[in-house]
């Protein structure tokens, strides 16, 4: 392996979820791993306690003796990161080896029998339930996942003798094109990302790259109703929730509780009687994306039917945080129109009589400026909105571009624009009997004094 030599990894943005699942990674190959980040988070407390050591301040002073060796040290870093950082700068201009969060995973990923699941929105739920699946089988597998597992508390799965690798082919940046998998999930292809994109066929021309990277006589396994260009050496399999014209489909699909029981349709064989605890109609649907792909493996429907029974979601992802005969509380990482229409869809179908107030955090400026229309006609499905302001993540201020080019053209009468001071006020004060937060923004740092409130009403 490339870094056979190396005796440490420094990551300039640590605490990102992709960020932290090489940082731990590289931890359990045997190097010394430090790092900086921006803020400090719980995620970068985990790290932390788990003996990597981060800082929060971008001085090129603060970077240990033992990560100054260009001959022995390698560089992560994150898109994210400005060109001007300090610390990036420094280990630029001394020769160390410096490369993206992409090309460090892609140099792991291809070095085994990687399954590489891609898509605008589903990629972290069908990565982590296809985790578990393989986890609970003979095969067993590593996973770079982009949100943190419920069923083991962490965003890397390991074992040491299986040749399979799942990682999240992330098309932000164009990232997935470091990635030649063994199998290839494609959930969706929405428009997303148009300050890299420009469009939406361009957006498809790279998902279409992506997927002819497979490997050899590889498989890809995309939703129903996606039309790609795919080379014709490749063997295609597509999924859906329902649509039996899918090669992978459900049926006798009935809801028991706040999760599903369903039968999966799969070519030439009947995989019956799967029962998922977990909330929503979009975890089936990643459900059976995941369920291909294991199906593809030779895993057999009795240890794809005992680890569903056994799965518990992904922290973020209509993640229940209270439930309560008076109050409901669920927190989700939707950040796109598409997925929130999705989410809010599956939530008014779990509880049809609720009055649902929902809290949304734009992210990005350019995302909000290029979608404010269809983030206005996704948010109408609420009763009450309160919409925050955008988190600008890794991008400056655009001129005229706020969270009111969204507030604006939502047509509910009851609606609100807070500030994140204002936010915790205005949640006790609308008392909302069904309360949903949507964002991929630091939304996350509310869900806790939420859901607290809630359960000492």
């Amino acid at each position: 392996m490339i870094w056979v030599n190396l005796d440490s990894v420094y990551f300039i943005g640590a605490g990102g979820i992709g960020m932290s699942a090489l940082a731990r990674y590289f931890v359990s190959q045997g190097k010394e791993v430090a790092g900086y980040d921006r803020v400090s988070t719980s995620l970068t407390d985990k790290l932390i306690r788990e003996g990597i050591d981060i800082h929060f301040e971008d001085r090129s002073v603060l970077i240990p003796d033992a990560f100054r060796n260009p001959e022995r040290t390698l560089v992560i870093y994150t898109p994210a990161v400005p060109e001007k950082h300090q610390q990036l700068n420094y280990f630029r201009k001394r020769g160390f080896r410096v490369i993206k969060r992409a090309v460090a995973l892609g140099e792991v990923f291809n070095t085994g029998r990687g399954i590489g699941v891609a898509g605008t929105h589903g990629k972290t739920s069908i990565s982590i339930i296809l985790a578990h699946i393989l986890h609970n089988s003979t095969l067993g597998c590593n996973a770079f996942l982009g949100g943190i597992s419920k069923n083991n508390n962490s965003n890397l799965y390991l074992n040491p003798v299986s040749e399979i690798i799942i990682a999240e082919a992330d098309e932000y940046d164009r990232s997935f094109l470091t990635l030649f998998p063994e199998i290839a999930v494609v959930s969706s292809m929405d428009a997303d990302h148009l300050d890299i994109y420009h469009s939406i066929e361009n957006i498809r021309k790279g998902f279409e790259s992506f997927i002819a990277q497979i490997r050899g006589k590889g498989k890809l396994i995309q939703k129903h109703g996606l039309t790609p260009e795919v080379p014709d050496h490749i063997e295609r399999y597509t999924y859906s929730i329902e649509d039996k014209e899918a090669d992978y489909h459900t049926r006798n699909l009935e809801l028991q509780g706040l999760g599903y029981r369903f039968t999966v349709v799969a070519p030439g064989m009947i995989i019956p009687e799967i029962q998922m605890g977990v909330c929503g109609m979009l975890n089936v649907e990643n459900a059976v994306a995941g369920i291909a792909v294991a199906h593809q493996l030779g895993i057999a429907p009795e240890t794809i039917v005992r680890a569903l029974s056994t799965y518990q979601g992904v922290e973020r992802r209509f993640d229940l945080q209270v439930q309560q005969e008076e109050r409901i509380y669920i927190d989700d990482y939707a950040h796109h129109p598409a997925e929130i229409r999705a989410f809010l869809t599956s939530v008014k179908a779990l509880f049809p009589e609720r009055r649902l107030t929902g809290i949304f955090q734009p992210h990005l400026y350019s995302r909000t400026r290029d979608f404010a229309d269809e983030f206005a006609e996704s948010l109408e499905m609420l009763d009450v909105l309160i919409l925050m302001d955008i988190y600008p993540a890794r991008e400056e201020p655009i001129p005229g571009v706020s969270a009111s080019l969204i507030f604006d053209r939502v047509g509910l009468k009851e609606k609100l624009l807070v500030s994140r001071g204002q936010l915790l006020r205005v949640v006790r004060e609308q008392d909302p009997e069904l309360l949903v937060t949507m964002g991929a923004g630091d939304i996350n740092q509310f869900v806790g004094p939420i859901r607290e409130w809630f359960k000492k009403r």
